[in-house]
């Protein structure tokens, strides 16, 4: 996949446990726990909204896009 989580990078820059995320947001933590070991294929606008909100950071902190076709040539 072309989308790469950097949830975990975030959340130890703000000095921020998994469980306190998830209480902040108000989502489970198994479900955030997914969404940070990058076992999701969708998020949605409303989570990832409440995810930059608690944060303090844009969506481009938590996600990159790298091409998979950029791989395939090297």
């Amino acid at each position: 996949m072309a989308i790469i989580l950097r949830l975990d990078r975030v959340m130890a820059d703000r000095k921020m446990s998994l469980n306190e995320l998830a209480a902040k947001v108000g989502i489970a933590n198994v479900n955030l726990s997914k969404l940070k070991n990058g076992k999701v294929t969708a998020i949605r606008f409303s989570t990832l909204n409440s995810i930059c909100e608690v944060l303090k950071c844009q969506p481009g902190d938590i996600l990159e896009f790298k091409s998979d076709i950029d791989e395939e040539n090297k």
